[in-house]
């Protein structure tokens, strides 16, 4: 049976999946405040990609802003009506942003939201894999974090980390880059010792202390569990839009590596 999977394993793996993390595409100091500049920038390194492209971005100083002051979490709950509108009309107002940034580059974002392949907490898996298909076609689909209808009048936080997983998951994409506003993964924020290959989970859940841009400690449980399944992850600076581009190239770059 193993035999005949990896044909079409290595079939699927003709997409690279990438998370624009919040703290790289909106200011986290100051709320509901976007950063267009960085944005376009790695809109700009993007077009030289010659490969699918599947995006998805995290809510920063918008969705992020809203879900803490309404006490909004991943655990599924009951919330007041008011807290759940304003939560997802935040981040469907980052996702224009991103995708107009995105057109005025020159690329073919294709809006993407999560309800279209989620139902629940679950992934609608025939949904998922026609995520390639439409990357195939010169669109770029462009997922985000959102909040998330779990029936029985619950709803809960769907990150786009959790997203991550979900897509390298079922898709096996060849890469899966998450794009921060810092070099990678460090040791600690004392000594400043940047971790450039991760192999095993135990050095850094024990060690990794701080959790440096606001939710790197999800990011990196989502990069352990996205490696196991035999792709590598790269934490890149976004800041420096190029390392993105090594990354996909294979050239040397400076970031930290999950190996595969």
């Amino acid at each position: 049976m193993r035999y005949f999977l990896k044909p079409f394993i290595a079939l699927l793996k003709i997409m690279i999946l990438i998370k624009l993390g919040g703290s790289i595409i909106t200011n986290k100091e100051k709320p509901l405040t976007s950063n267009r500049n960085s944005i376009r920038r790695i809109a700009t390194s993007l077009k030289n990609v010659n490969e699918p492209l599947v995006i998805v971005h995290g809510g920063g100083s918008f969705g992020h802003y809203w879900s803490v002051k309404y006490d909004m979490h991943t655990r599924p709950e009951r919330h007041q009506a008011k807290g759940v509108s304003v939560v997802k009309n935040s981040m469907i107002e980052l996702n224009s942003i991103v995708l107009e940034s995105f057109l005025q580059s020159g690329l073919k974002p294709y809006c993407l939201p999560p309800s279209d392949f989620m139902i629940g907490d679950r992934p609608l898996v025939n949904k998922v894999r026609e995520i390639p298909k439409i990357a195939k076609t010169g669109l770029m689909p462009i997922s985000y974090g959102d909040v998330m209808w779990y029936g029985k009048n619950k709803f809960y936080i769907l990150s786009g980390d959790r997203i991550m997983g979900i897509l390298s998951k079922l898709l096996h994409p060849r890469l899966a880059i998450f794009v921060t506003n810092v070099d990678g993964v460090y040791l600690d924020m004392k000594s400043k010792k940047l971790l450039k290959e991760i192999t095993t989970e135990k050095p850094v859940t024990s060690k990794v202390s701080m959790d440096v841009t606001g939710g790197m400690s999800r990011k990196i449980k989502e990069a352990f569990n996205i490696s196991k399944h035999g792709t590598d992850v790269f934490f890149v600076n976004g800041n420096i839009p190029k390392r993105i581009r090594n990354a996909i190239n294979g050239k040397s770059f400076e970031g930290t590596i999950f190996r595969g």
